[in-house]
């Protein structure tokens, strides 16, 4: 039987979803997270991964306060560098062990007309985006020959709250709501991203994947098209991220590219509509614990 150690899977959105699919095909699969223990702690760190000893680590920790990140620049990069070179390093010297490392469509920024591939030049305009690809680029130095990276986007689904979730709540206690229209993504099912991701750690693959639902929207759009399928009576009215100020650069186009995804699959991701009508009408249940922005 694969065994699987997920960082972050015992409360993590994204975590959680692979904890899930791993299960359903027929891995073990052990979590880790921070009220384990110190994560920033090799000797810890080393000791939980020789007594786990996996064929795959999937690391979904990160830090995904965006704000929060532009005022503890030194936190964010301990999470979302330090820990994962940690992990390669460490996978490095034991020789053995898969690492399937979680990354953002906020590695880029600026002006775009079509959608970001892998081979594309990042450029974050935040904390955040500048943290997270530094842990990008130390995961393909310290381990290229077995890891890989899976850039998302915009997650919603089970387990733990989300955009799509706060927008619900948002409307069974007022009539209308105020969502920004002028930054365009790619939103994602967890359960789907965690699905590709199993896929590509089956496979061993290396290097960046970009993995997202197909389509893209405006977080205006993605609200809609929510409440539309709920069949709520909640209006949206339509902001200019100008109108919402936030300490951090949010970028206004980061729709991500999935052909190399779907050469892979054999199969296109399938549209993000089409996933978003499952997770309301299968797999939404109210009173979700609270979270952040999601394993991005």
């Amino acid at each position: 039987m694969a065994k699987a150690l997920i960082l972050g899977g015992a409360t993590g959105l994204l975590g959680q979803a692979l904890q899930r699919v791993l299960t359903a095909r027929g891995w073990q699969a052990e979590t880790l997270g921070r009220a384990d223990g110190n994560l920033q702690d090799m000797a810890f760190l080393e000791s939980r991964l020789a007594a786990v000893d996996a064929d795959v680590v999937f690391n979904a920790v990160a830090w995904t306060q965006v704000d929060e990140a532009e005022e503890h620049p030194e936190e964010a990069l301990l999470v979302n560098r330090t820990l994962p070179d940690a992990l390669a390093r460490i996978l490095k010297a034991r020789g053995r062990g898969h690492l399937v490392h979680f990354s953002t469509d906020f590695v880029f920024s600026g002006p775009r007309q079509q959608p970001w591939t892998e081979e594309d030049a990042p450029h974050p305009a935040s904390v955040y985006g500048r943290t997270k690809l530094a842990g990008e680029e130390a995961v393909l130095r310290g381990l290229p020959e077995r890891a890989c990276v899976v850039r998302t986007a915009w997650l919603f689904g089970p387990g733990r709250k989300n955009f799509v979730e706060t927008i619900l709540e948002a409307c069974r206690r007022r009539d209308a709501i105020s969502v920004v229209h002028d930054q365009t993504g790619s939103p994602t099912y967890s359960l789907d991203l965690a699905q590709w991701s199993v896929d590509l750690a089956e496979k061993q693959a290396t290097g960046i994947w970009h993995a997202v639902n197909g389509g893209q929207a405006s977080w205006c759009e993605l609200a809609c098209e929510a409440i539309a399928l709920t069949a709520s009576p909640c209006r949206v009215e339509p902001v200019a991220s100008a109108q919402w100020p936030q300490k951090a650069q949010r970028p206004a186009y980061s729709v991500l590219d999935t052909g190399k995804l779907s050469e892979f699959l054999g199969k296109k991701p399938r549209p993000w509509p089409q996933a978003l009508r499952d997770f309301l009408f299968s797999e939404y249940v109210p009173g979700a614990q609270p979270g952040s922005e999601g394993a991005r």
